[in-house]
């Protein structure tokens, strides 16, 4: 029956009126028993969709166009917009749709369009407000239906006064912890923010002065919250210090009429032990706002910046919910229109050691402080790696800071982080890079391990092939060793006595066999190329090659390139990490593992939702007895009296127990001619069955011998007997 009253209906308007244009099927209306002399209603339902097709698109000029010219006398354009640009901005809105119901005659002049909308918000994620109606009258000024619009159809309770409020329930970010469950990062500072309703200011003129100071905001960004605030609005000022709201907040209660509320903030518990590593939080730069909103949080969202933070900032983080309300101008829940409950954030335990991460760093940090090398030295870095799995146990740069002052609201207090931000940024020996994975340095005489390699497998020497170092070398061009000649040696012993002389005909004779085949070597044992360490941005390093010369610097390739190679000099630049990652692969036989700083994620208590497992990235494929020959030069390097490194080694009676394998290094700064070398030591332990790689540079110090080697020394030590050395 309800049908065919309808159709005959239409079918009676269809009669006396113009068919519509619209290709719109057209909604069924609800009879009336008093025909209406005006305009017909599918024009009414036209206008309706034309209101709501232009509330999808963000049109509002085009909304307004559709609202009576009463509407409009009532609410002029700007009051129109700011009202659905801040409900908009209130429920995260990114789009929403309209699904029609019905259409239905109310009174002669009066028609009401019933549809349910769906919003697509960022924070609550989509509901549907159901059974709402968009009346429509004639309009005689526009000799059409017009929407009579009021606040009412945003949501139905702001017609009478209601107001939107979006109650955040944003979670504290998670923890961030060593191997051993020891605290590096944690949410335990606190700040205050502060708060208050517009109208219940006393003094505006008075306030405003007082806030600037203690916000650390400009006036006019304060300023700026008040205009665009309606006057029974609370507002969100800004954040300050606790101890400044100790001393302040009596007279913010009395000339602002100012609320407070905690909030916890990031404390790094010891800010200079691996700040390069755990990174830092802040807000959002301006290109990430909209990535950061769809997320569900705002551009006032604390957010990773730099290291763990950054790249585990998704799971540090968590997600905010919420809950949208409708309320009275008292501040009474009128309607609850949508609630998300939050996502809880999971913590990070890192691979780092803490205890040993902070003993390394005291080892570099006492070795600057007593030896001379200190004043042409601006920088060192250590790794320390298990050779199984790929895990980073400690990764020092030297010199650190403290990563408190970066963040937001320090808990170190905000003159005391700016004081420390500017002899940061101001200091020549760049705190802030991290040396381990970003600093670039020429190889030195830890590149003979990978000639070696390269020579042997190729097949260009033997195991076991002689040649006699007597102090020098001469093939058209002559190179001189360090020492005034070590005899007759085989690759092992060239090793354990780092004879260059030796490795220079290595590169001579790799030329020989095969123009650029010492750097194509030394790509395959990882140099040259990022390590695959997922948390923290790294140098590639650079290697040369005969198509890089020939492009760059207008040359042939010759055989002085790899003499140079051969010994770790020229334009070859590696990262301590890569050196430090291919003397595991020495240590496992050949597994090129992924560095790896994340152990475990999870929530305190629960089942992890990530475990590391090792990643082998790739094996380097040489015979087992090269690295036979590798473990005989390089463990005679701490064990042979005539090792470069034994009469640091043979200091440690303990140690020599355990028996350590490694190379010295002495790197030609090539930044200016009067430069103080870079050295180097890496080494693996223990010599039977390795667990951890070492790999330290110094920078412009002296020998690898004198200044690398006791460092790594003290270091493996400590890891082993679980206590520095004593001095």
């Amino acid at each position: 029956m309800f049908k065919l009253l309808v159709a005959i209906v239409i079918a009676v308007v269809a009669g006396c009126s113009p068919a519509p244009q619209s290709s719109v099927e057209t909604l069924p209306t609800l009879a009336v028993l008093n025909p209406v002399p005006t305009a017909p209603p599918e024009n009414a339902e036209r206008v309706a969709r034309a209101f709501l097709e232009a509330w999808k698109a963000d049109d509002l000029p085009v909304m307004y166009s559709l609202i009576t010219f009463n509407s409009q006398e009532a609410t002029p354009l700007d009051t129109f917009t700011a009202l659905y640009q801040s409900s908009h901005t209130e429920m995260t809105l990114h789009s929403l749709d309209y699904d029609p119901i019905t259409m239905y005659r109310e009174r002669d002049n009066i028609v009401v369009f019933a549809y349910d909308i769906t919003f697509n918000t960022n924070l609550l994620g989509q509901f549907t407000d159901k059974d709402r109606q968009l009346r429509l009258v004639m309009d005689e000024r526009a000799g059409d239906w017009r929407v009579a619009w009021s606040p009412g159809d945003i949501f139905a309770e702001m017609g009478s006064g209601g107001r939107l409020r979006l109650e955040i329930s944003a979670p504290s970010r998670a923890n961030i912890y060593d191997r051993n469950g020891d605290i590096l990062a944690d949410q335990n500072g606190k700040a205050v923010i502060v708060r208050a309703i517009k109208q219940e200011i006393p003094s505006w003129e008075t306030c405003l002065p007082l806030l600037v100071p203690l916000l650390g905001k400009t006036a006019e960004d304060i300023q700026r919250i008040y205009d665009e605030s309606a006057p029974n609005w609370l507002m969100e000022f800004g954040t300050m210090e606790a101890s400044a709201y100790e001393q302040s907040h009596a007279t913010l209660e009395q000339a602002c009429a100012a609320q407070f509320a905690s909030r916890p903030t990031r404390r790094y518990q010891n800010g200079t032990l691996a700040p390069y590593i755990l990174g830092n939080i802040g807000y959002p730069d301006e290109a990430d706002i909209p990535a950061v909103e769809a997320a569900g949080f705002t551009q006032d969202s604390i957010l990773g910046k730099s290291g763990i933070e950054k790249s585990w900032d998704d799971t540090l983080r968590g997600r905010p919910g919420g809950r949208l309300l409708i309320v009275s101008q008292g501040g009474g829940v009128l309607r609850e229109i949508a609630r998300n409950p939050s996502k809880a954030p999971e913590s990070v335990w890192l691979t780092l050691d803490a205890k040993l991460q902070a003993g390394v760093a005291k080892i570099i940090a006492d070795a600057y402080a007593k030896n001379a090398w200190s004043k042409t030295s601006k920088g060192a870095a250590a790794v320390v790696m298990n050779v199984h799995t790929g895990e980073i146990l400690a990764m020092v740069s030297y010199p650190t800071y403290d990563g408190n002052a970066f963040s937001p609201f320090p808990t170190i207090g905000r003159a005391e982080a700016a004081r420390i931000v500017a002899e940061v940024q101001t200091d020549p020996r760049r705190p802030q890079l991290n040396r381990a994975v970003n600093g670039l340095y020429p190889l030195g005489s830890v590149m003979k391990t990978v000639s070696a390699t390269a020579v042997s497998d190729s097949g260009v020497y033997a195991l076991d092939e002689k040649y006699t170092c007597v102090g020098r070398w001469t093939r058209d061009i002559t190179r001189y060793d360090w020492n005034s000649g070590h005899g007759t040696l085989t690759l092992p012993g060239a090793l354990t006595q780092s004879c260059n002389p030796y490795f220079y005909e290595v590169g001579y004779q790799m030329f020989m066999h095969q123009p650029g085949l010492l750097p194509e070597y030394m790509r395959r044992l990882g140099f040259g190329s990022p390590t695959g360490l997922r948390d923290l941005d790294e140098s590639a390093g650079f290697i040369p090659s005969p198509e890089w010369k020939r492009q760059n610097m207008g040359y042939d390739w010759n055989f002085s390139d790899e003499v140079n190679i051969s010994i770790g000099q020229g334009e070859v630049q590696v990262t301590p990490l890569q050196v430090t990652r291919w003397f595991a692969a020495i240590a496992n036989r050949g597994d090129l593992l992924r560095p790896q700083l994340v152990k475990q994620v999870g929530i305190l208590g629960e089942a992890p939702s990530y475990t590391l497992q090792p990643d082998v990235m790739g094996n380097i494929g040489v015979k087992p007895e090269e690295y036979d020959m590798l473990r005989e030069g390089l463990c005679a390097v701490t064990q042979s009296r005539a090792g470069t490194a034994e009469y640091q080694f043979r200091l440690d009676p303990d140690l020599q127990n355990v028996g350590v394998c490694g190379k010295t290094g002495t790197a030609q700064d090539g930044s200016s001619p009067d430069a103080v070398s870079h050295a180097w030591f890496a080494a693996f332990a223990p010599m039977d069955n390795p667990e951890i790689a070492v790999a330290v540079i110094v920078e412009n110090s002296g020998e690898g011998s004198g200044v690398a080697a006791p460092l790594v020394r003290d270091i493996l030590h400590l890891y082993f007997f679980g206590e520095l050395p004593a001095s």
